[in-house]
């Protein structure tokens, strides 16, 4: 079976799986006395607010660099409510010259259910480039992740195209180590393969693996290394598709 096959058959279950946990949720009653819990409002939900800031020594976005292996400054504001989302998202790039983009500033917004301890992700991503027309990308995305025991979390997603022809398909785990080292860091590792293919592109593989140290309640630094099946040509013969190691420092609030 083709791997555009097998996204659109995990695009369709895990949609339907969340909108039947939805429902589920929406149903469900505690004891005489309590309040119902709904994904919709209600039941004790309250608007929480968070930011991110970040340095990178390298943006890479699916294996490929987008700051031409530079460093870039990042940041992030999110607003949840209850299973309910919304988030920007920005970062300096660096592409072809005469392409004439410094900057990505990216929106999102979804729902995230969770049904028989599978935690979904429906989602829409908008990707602009202010200053350049006719570059902007959206994006439905569709996951879902699992937790075995209280360290181990898999997950798989879909990413496709709405403007263009497209899908992607993510599986990627995380291990969350259970002592502190040092007595100081929260140490976690992770990593994810990842399939992009395309009509009028060139199909490929990316990976990365890496380690991550939580540490004063709100920092992480994270070392982590990728790679690609792209060839020179592909690339256009320049390195944004080879191997590298990207380190990140990030603090939330």
């Amino acid at each position: 079976m083709a791997r555009r096959d097998i996204a659109g058959i995990f695009k369709s279950a895990v949609l339907g799986a969340a909108l039947v946990g939805g429902f589920a949720l929406s149903a469900q009653a505690q004891d005489p006395g309590d309040q119902a819990i709904t994904p919709f409002g209600g039941g004790g939900n309250q608007l929480e607010l968070s930011a991110t800031t970040t340095f990178t020594t390298d943006y890479v976005f699916r294996g490929i660099s987008q700051t031409n292996q530079n460093p870039a400054a990042q940041a992030e504001f999110d607003a949840t409510y209850g299973m309910f989302y919304l988030g920007m998202w920005g970062s300096n790039v660096d592409f072809d010259p005469a392409l004439e983009d410094s900057i990505e500033i990216d929106y999102y917004g979804g729902i995230t259910p969770t049904w028989a301890g599978i935690d979904f992700d429906i989602g829409a991503l908008w990707y602009t480039y202010p200053g350049k027309n006719g570059t902007d990308i959206v994006e439905i995305k569709t996951g879902g992740s699992y937790t075995f025991g209280e360290s181990f979390t898999l997950g798989v997603t879909n990413y496709w195209g709405t403007d263009s022809d497209y899908d992607v398909l993510e599986i990627g785990g995380e291990y969350a180590f259970a002592n502190k080292w040092f007595n100081f860091f929260d140490p976690s590792i992770s990593g994810v393969v990842g399939f992009q293919w395309a009509d009028a592109g060139t199909d490929y593989t990316y990976w990365n693996v890496g380690l991550t140290l939580g540490f004063l309640d709100n920092w992480s630094a994270d070392v982590r290394y990728w790679d690609t099946d792209l060839s020179d040509a592909a690339c256009g013969f320049t390195d944004v598709c080879d191997s590298r190691v990207v380190g990140t420092l990030s603090a939330s609030f």
